[in-house]
């Protein structure tokens, strides 16, 4: 069976520990979607060292657990030797539990010169890109002219990259795009023989003869459901189908094999970059959840816009994902305040409505909010769901209704045991 852990809102909800927490129970984390643009932040080690991933798995830190990245992650080797070299650091035999799909397409340099050269001809309408090279990586895979993980093994690869290189070029020189790029290549051409050391499968056949042995799989997904490609706020989104249903074209797998859908949901919103945001607060009180909540991306180090929590989104989420539990994290962001609010709906060019509309941009959208009383309690350090404030608890309470879904854990801190489960059995 195939569990899936991903977000609800526009990412930086807190995904990486949950995985980290959920790893032990399962035999393989694959990442289904997304490239460097994710940043997956886990507390690793007895010294609690932050460790930002950012393509390999979160359960990378987990013995006996084997990790894959799966056909649908755009990959990046540069970031990809980084990130290894770092892991291998705190003892961890990545030729034993890291594997990846001959069927994930590669970021090539000139895939990041396109990012950033589109980026700055936009001027005042970016959509606020990480300028990874992901949206140039897709659009040549759709255009079935990318070059993926199993091309690097063949005799003809250097004359594919050339080839593809000169393309990219015309297009830097339509964008008088005059950035010096020669050492980004050199990179990239030491970090492709490494990760010509690698273990490259042949994803779908690996994940289902694992599945057929038994073994229990958990996909983890990056950025978040309102980032989707077909259903985020578009085109303010990334590039790939960031919901559950991008596990299946992602890793190979059937529809029928995915049993549980674990959404995670901070207990506020936050957004990075540009792009609609229906709840986001201009005032102190922001600033307030930007700072308690040290809302700054974990990839891009950005500060974060930050505002109350929109069920109107999150319902959204939620059905599109066939959401079966939620974990609600930076419960403890909300220790200070004295009131909370919930947008409940919108009015949209005046008209009320509980539904996410179809174009966002350029339309007045004004949340309707209904306030609860805070709890004013230190909740990081309650471990059980009894030593709960009551005003968390009905805050809670009245979210899992509104989305008809049980909020099953609440995470309370960054560390991995700051967590407590919801439910008794």
């Amino acid at each position: 069976m195939v569990d899936v852990i991903l977000g609800l809102q526009w990412g930086d909800e807190g995904k990486g520990k949950i995985v980290d927490y959920f790893a032990s129970q399962y035999d393989i984390i694959a990442r289904f979607q997304g490239g460097p643009n994710a940043g997956h932040t886990l507390y690793v080690g007895a010294e609690n060292t932050k460790v930002v991933l950012h393509q390999i798995p979160s359960g990378v830190f987990h013995q006996g657990t084997t990790n894959l990245i799966g056909n649908g992650v755009v990959l990046d080797p540069v970031t990809l030797r980084r990130e290894c070299a770092t892991v291998a650091g705190f003892g961890v035999d990545l030729k034993k539990n890291l594997f990846i799909s001959e069927r994930a397409h590669l970021i090539l340099p000139t895939h990041r010169a396109l990012d950033k050269a589109a980026e700055q001809s936009k001027g005042e309408e970016k959509i606020g890109s990480t300028l990874k090279g992901i949206g140039p990586a897709y659009m040549d895979k759709t255009g079935r002219n990318g070059i993926r993980v199993g091309d690097l093994l063949q005799k003809n690869f250097t004359t594919s990259y050339i080839k593809l290189r000169l393309k990219h070029q015309k297009l830097l020189d339509n964008y008088n795009f005059n950035e010096d790029i020669s050492a980004w290549e050199e990179e990239f051409f030491e970090a492709v023989e490494f990760l010509k050391t690698l273990n490259i499968v042949n994803g779908e056949y690996f994940i289902n003869d694992a599945l057929a042995k038994g073994k229990k799989v958990l996909a983890e997904g990056a950025q978040g459901s309102m980032l989707d490609i077909d259903f985020g706020t578009f085109p303010f989104v990334t590039s790939s189908n960031t919901v559950s249903a991008g596990v299946c074209s992602g890793l190979g797998v059937a529809p029928q094999r995915i049993r549980e859908v674990i959404g995670v949901s901070k207990a506020y919103c936050t957004r990075v970059g540009s792009g609609p945001f229906p709840t986001e607060l201009h005032d102190a009180t922001g600033e307030e959840l930007r700072k308690i909540g040290n809302e700054f991306g974990a990839t891009t180090g950005r500060p974060r816009r930050c505002g109350w929590m929109d069920l109107v989104a999150l319902k959204y989420a939620c059905f599109l994902n066939g959401v079966t539990s939620i974990v609600m994290t930076k419960a403890d962001v909300l220790d200070a305040f004295d009131t909370l609010q919930l947008c409940t709906s919108y009015k949209v060019d005046g008209v009320a409505t509980e539904q996410v509309p179809y174009q966002m941009v350029g339309k007045t959208i004004e949340p309707q909010y209904q306030s609860y009383k805070g709890w004013k309690t230190n909740s990081s350090v309650i471990k059980d769901v009894d030593s709960l404030p009551e005003a968390m608890k009905d805050y809670v309470k009245v979210i899992s209704e509104y989305l008809g879904t049980p909020i099953s854990f609440i995470s309370n801190g960054p560390g991995r045991d700051q967590i407590v489960k919801t439910e008794k059995k």
